[in-house]
């Protein structure tokens, strides 16, 4: 399977850019995952580091639910590996498929890409508990881009040390 990545525009307005870096750094995630096996993405590849891609896959669908739906949603509802509230048990991937993973996270993606598209603007704000404030959606865009592209690179080195594939 080859995922195909979306173009960000370079001539268009503030959100419509946004979505599409956002949409950029999501399919960037998936291809470095393409034509892997369960075992593979659930490979420790880079050690002592105990992250894998698997890992990357779950961390990532906890961030969209927390950012989207905890934050800008207002919604009340438990992490997706954790009742607890433990972000850190996503990158538990030891027992995980890439079924599963998947599943979670383009669960994940629509609903933040619904609640992104439903919001009157950029300006609409939602209170991140961690923070201890309100924060706006244009800001929970530019983090995802940036919580997405940092983890990428770690994606980078760790399908490198599975199978040499290296590039965008």
């Amino acid at each position: 399977m080859t995922t195909e990545r979306p173009a960000p525009p370079v001539r268009a307005g503030e959100r419509e850019t946004l979505r599409a870096f956002l949409d950029f750094q999501r399919a960037t995630l998936v291809m470095k995952t393409d034509g892997l096996t369960d075992e593979d993405l659930r490979r420790r590849s880079s050690p002592p580091s105990t992250l894998s891609l698997l890992g990357l896959v779950r961390h990532m669908a906890e961030v969209e639910r927390t950012w989207f739906r905890r934050v800008i949603n207002g919604e009340d509802l438990p992490l997706v590996w954790s009742a607890e509230g433990d972000f850190q048990a996503a990158y538990d991937a030891r027992t995980a498929t890439r079924a599963e993973a998947f599943e979670a996270w383009k669960a994940e993606v629509a609903h933040a890409r619904r609640i992104e598209r439903a919001a009157d603007s950029l300006d609409v704000t939602g209170y991140q508990p961690r923070w201890g404030e309100h924060v706006s959606l244009r800001l929970v865009m530019l983090h995802l881009i940036h919580e997405y592209a940092r983890h990428n690179g770690h994606a980078d080195f760790l399908r490198e040390a599975i199978d040499g594939t290296v590039g965008a």
